[in-house]
């Protein structure tokens, strides 16, 4: 049975609301001064009301568990859940207001993109000033040097100040340092989203040898699921500071998404912030919803029947209407088209349109509203994208294939065909 290396005993983690300080004993004074005649902070920023309260809040409630030798340990949950904040007590960047943080090994930390990096500083000194803040001894940098920069692929922008770095350059070189110190302990906040695709799946690959080959514990926070499910053995789900679930990946990732947007026949898209700011606002969805069922919960097999409501500002022809497909907001499955194109009138619109999601796993996905027209030339120009327009569920009525349960884990969104076996 392999040993715990990290144990957390009813750690909470309390703050208090408000500015505590304005930066010198003077400014401090004449704060206090203001308040008590009930004037107006002098040292307060133009048009930002003073927060006169003394409330308290607690980042992390009670939290209690264990990380055994060589697991890989997933941290979920909505944003102010309590997972950096928790990151942040491993790494001693703070203390606990209560409980006790035990832990057997040196911990490598990333909690944030260039931490520890000066800018004015070229990337070769970076690497030594940053491995010297992680523990690291000089000669142990200089055995590592050339691996840390082969692996952040920056050999030739090492002699350049970081101040002219991007910051995918930033987390590549911070990460490289970081996975190349002889520690026990890995802890990862979030640092992937930066990277592209890539150098993240090059870091998911050695935080993988890092608990698998190596023998090390590796903590990892992220709001990509798809790297959790990857490079995670166990998961916490954290929800205003507390731990709601600890157990198995796919069963804490269920828990996180059911809350984000739960399937509904009627969406209003009215209200949805359009993420594009290409839109030429001709046309706008008021709202989508799914016919002739009371709740949208399909097998692969159904035809998936929606009403699209929309407002045009101008008789338009030829408008088209995609549909992608994303499983669990995040990941892109497919794609459903418009054929043939749809021709509307100014002021109020309803469309229906139907597809069948044939090779779409059990799961939750979601779909994005896309109405777009083309030009001669073909060039393409959106009219309204509504993100998570709409949600529904694909059931499996067996729940087996080929006599195991799905495992989106290892298989992906995409059921494809049986195989068809020929005995001779």
């Amino acid at each position: 049975m392999s040993e715990t290396i990290i144990k957390i005993d009813h750690v909470s983690k309390e703050y208090r609301l408000g500015t505590i300080g304005g930066g010198t004993l003077k400014g401090d004074l004449q704060s206090a001064w203001a308040r008590l005649r009930g004037k107006e902070d002098p040292n307060g920023k133009i048009g930002q009301a003073a927060y006169l309260g003394n409330d308290r809040f607690l980042a992390l409630d009670d939290v209690s568990f264990e990380v055994k030798k060589g697991e890989a340990l997933g941290i979920i949950g909505h944003n102010g859940a309590g997972k950096s904040t928790l990151l942040k007590l491993l790494s001693r960047v703070t203390a606990p207001t209560a409980g006790t943080i035990a832990y057997n090994g040196r911990i490598a930390s990333m909690l944030e993109v260039g931490t520890g990096f000066h800018p004015e500083l070229t990337g070769r000194e970076n690497v030594y000033l940053n491995g010297a803040i992680l523990g690291m001894t000089k000669a142990e940098i200089d055995r590592k040097f050339h691996q840390i920069v082969e692996f952040a692929e920056m050999e030739k922008f090492i002699d350049t100040p970081v101040k002219r770095y991007s910051s995918g350059m930033y987390v590549k070189l911070a990460f490289a340092v970081a996975a190349h110190l002889d520690s026990e302990i890995m802890v990862m906040d979030e640092v992937l989203a930066v990277g592209d695709m890539k150098f993240q799946q090059k870091c998911l690959g050695r935080m993988g040898d890092a608990a698998n080959q190596e023998g090390r514990t590796v903590l990892y926070v992220s709001h990509n699921m798809n790297t959790i499910r990857q490079l995670c053995t166990r998961c916490l789900v954290l929800d205003h500071g507390k731990i709601i679930f600890d157990g198995d990946v796919e069963r804490a990732i269920e828990i996180y998404l059911k809350d984000i947007k739960r399937p509904s026949v009627y969406n209003d898209c009215q209200n949805i912030s359009r993420k594009i700011f290409s839109l030429d606002g001709k046309l706008f969805v008021n709202s989508v919803k799914y016919l002739s069922v009371a709740e949208p919960v399909f097998t692969k097999d159904d035809v998936i029947h929606l009403e699209l409501d929309f407002e045009a500002n101008q008789s338009l022809d030829g408008i088209c209407l995609r549909l992608p497909i994303f499983y669990e907001h995040t990941t892109p499955i497919g794609m459903a088209a418009s054929d043939p194109v749809i021709n509307c009138k100014k002021g109020h619109n309803v469309i229906r349109v139907s597809f069948r999601p044939l090779t779409l796993a059990p799961g939750r996905y979601s779909i994005r509203l896309v109405l777009f027209s083309k030009n001669e030339f073909g060039a393409m120009q959106n009219h309204d994208v509504v993100h998570d327009a709409c949600v529904f569920d694909i059931v499996d009525t067996n729940n087996t294939l080929g006599g195991v349960s799905w495992e989106h884990r290892y298989w992906g969104a995409v059921q494809l065909p049986a195989i068809q076996i020929d005995s001779n």
